[in-house]
């Protein structure tokens, strides 16, 4: 058997011995911290368990449960519509934004990138907070500032009403991420070769023309990055939504992570845990959150076509 090598120069077996114990650490934290929790959750996902005593195991139950729980059914609703709202809008306008800062606003860019970028360093209970603030409608600045400019008629419970509590939600995250993916694609543009806008020009294309063959064909590696980080995140939503609105009101806010939240600690079924129906629900995000990978890796490859 050939001997192990490194840039075509054959390893002895010391050097592989010390290659080995320098990656060790690695994959028994990996083990320890990752793939054990991963395999435990799953394991509680099939069983009956409040936490206290052995867990029984009761197979699919949980499953078919979420099947028939409405409070269920609509988390994954309003999961799959936030993330994708979000995604969305946050693509498009990170998108829209960078070409701007790159090609519009040049000599303003860094100032532009800096105040765009600040509300997504800030953590994301502060701006959770911060917001609950603002849509307070006592004390709130949206409704004062309405009632400033003679908007009354305007003002409104912002949190407390089903038909606007998630509009306010895709706002502030929005706000939180709109720096982050404007700045990622600020980066890629500046990957575009130079010359197949000159080229473009000479033959006759205009700014939307060049930006629709050019530059949105040149960043689908990008984008897919972003997609893909816009759908893990949507997914794993828990923070902003448990701070600005705890799932309510009456569940119309409610995700799987604010979901989970609650059947894992108690807070909706008498003070009594339900960490194995949780369970399923983490196994359930997890999923989700696999099938986003394995979109987001697909859509790379076929980029790279």
């Amino acid at each position: 058997m050939a001997s192990a090598q490194f840039f075509g120069t054959p390893l002895r077996k010391s050097q592989r011995v010390a290659g080995y114990l320098f990656v060790l650490p690695t994959f028994v934290l990996f083990l320890g911290f990752v793939l054990w929790p991963i395999l435990y959750t799953a394991y509680l996902s099939l069983t009956s368990w409040g936490g206290f005593g052995a867990p029984r195991f009761v197979n699919f139950d949980n499953y078919s449960r979420m099947l028939h729980d409405p409070v269920a059914r609509r988390a994954l609703v309003v999961t799959l519509v936030l993330t994708g709202v979000t995604t969305a809008i946050l693509t498009f306008l990170g998108l829209v934004t960078a070409v701007l800062v790159n090609v519009i606003w040049p000599k303003v860019g860094v100032v532009v990138r800096t105040i765009l970028f600040i509300p997504g360093i800030v953590s994301f209970v502060v701006s959770a907070v911060l917001w609950k603030l603002i849509y307070d409608p006592n004390i709130g600045t949206l409704n004062r500032l309405l009632g400033a400019i003679g908007l009354d008629s305007l003002q409104h419970p912002w949190l407390a009403d089903h038909k606007t509590v998630l509009p306010a939600i895709v706002v502030v995250t929005v706000w939180g991420g709109l720096g982050f993916n404007m700045l990622i694609y600020f980066a890629g543009l500046q990957g575009i070769d130079p010359n197949l806008y000159e080229a473009a020009a000479m033959d006759g294309a205009n700014t939307v023309q060049q930006f629709r063959h050019i530059t949105v064909p040149s960043l689908r590696i990008v984008t897919g990055l972003i997609v893909s980080l816009g759908l893990l995140n949507g997914f794993k939503a828990f923070d902003v939504i448990f701070v600005m609105t705890g799932g309510g009101p009456n569940h119309a806010s409610e995700v799987l992570g604010t979901y989970l939240y609650s059947l894992a600690f108690g807070t909706t079924s008498g003070s009594i845990p339900q960490l194995g129906y949780a369970s399923a629900f983490s196994v359930v995000t997890m999923v989700l959150c696999t099938l986003a990978v394995i979109a987001q890796l697909w859509l790379t490859r076929r980029a790279d076509r």
